[in-house]
């Protein structure tokens, strides 16, 4: 059984809290992170593994671990849901179609069908949104829409004067196999962009920071960001358990050893 009062009390929350409410509070509490896949550990979407990773060791999770919590949380609150996959359109496979690899979740009330989702990571919603084309959305001055893009509804999320696509969904809801067929891609094969580096990502009252591995910089890098100001801080190696124990709350010990820290980016 889904130990409901622990996941609420994860995500600081009491009673019977609304679809936002819930959404919010999970997107601020639990970071969304990769360390599994990029340590060579598959991730398991066995729902007691779920619970005892992200809510019993307080630890986070990559977007099938988050969505799944999600999905059972609200499913003890009374609401009813669907599961949708995803095509990134921002960073991540090579190629000019990417899988669909992102897991997120249509949930309806009053008939009315809302997109939930709270394992995008860097730069992923607070608050769900109506499942159709429409905004702009502001939240906590982060601005979204959703647009049309046939046969897609697709995320976009703003980036100064300009729309950013995230990601595109087909509105068809798909069986836990295809879930867990997705998620084993993303999580071993070898041109997955889980694979390459750490991915961490944490939103607060105070903003959002990431831990990635940057191309750009031939290293690591944290990026602490507002919806008006970013700034970017070069990371050594050495340096990456500590942050993502004080930065992110999460356990130093499960960042994988020195020698992969150090190889070399693909």
């Amino acid at each position: 059984m889904f130990d409901l009062d622990a996941y609420l009390d994860r995500i600081e929350l009491r009673g019977s809290p609304t679809l936002a409410a819930v959404h919010r509070a999970h997107a601020t509490s639990i970071p969304f992170e990769n360390l599994g896949p990029w340590s060579g550990q598959p991730v398991s979407l066995d729902q007691g593994d779920i619970e005892l990773k992200l809510v019993g060791e307080r630890q986070g999770g990559y977007c099938f671990e988050q969505n799944l919590l999600l999905q059972a949380g609200l499913q003890q609150l009374g609401f009813e849901g669907d599961m949708l996959l995803a095509r990134a359109r921002t960073g991540g496979w090579p190629g000019p179609v990417r899988p669909r690899t992102h897991l997120m979740l249509r949930v309806w009330i009053d008939d009315q069908p809302w997109l939930a989702d709270v394992g995008f990571g860097f730069g992923g919603l607070l608050e769900p949104l109506p499942f159709a084309a429409g905004g702009p959305y502001e939240q906590s001055g982060w601005r979204f829409r959703v647009v049309w893009d046939e046969p897609e509804l697709v995320m976009q999320a703003a980036r100064g004067d300009e729309w950013v696509d995230q990601y595109g969904v087909i509105a068809s809801p798909v069986p836990f196999v295809d879930v867990q067929t997705a998620n084993w891609l993303t999580s071993t094969h070898p041109e997955s962009p889980f694979l390459r580096g750490p991915i961490i990502s944490a939103t607060a009252a105070d903003g959002r920071r990431t831990l990635i591995r940057s191309d750009r910089q031939h290293g690591f890098i944290l990026v602490e960001q507002t919806p008006t100001a970013r700034e970017t801080t070069p990371l050594r190696g050495d340096e990456i358990a500590a942050v993502i124990h004080q930065r992110f709350g999460l356990n130093s010990g499960r960042v994988p050893g020195r020698d992969q820290i150090a190889q070399p980016l693909a």
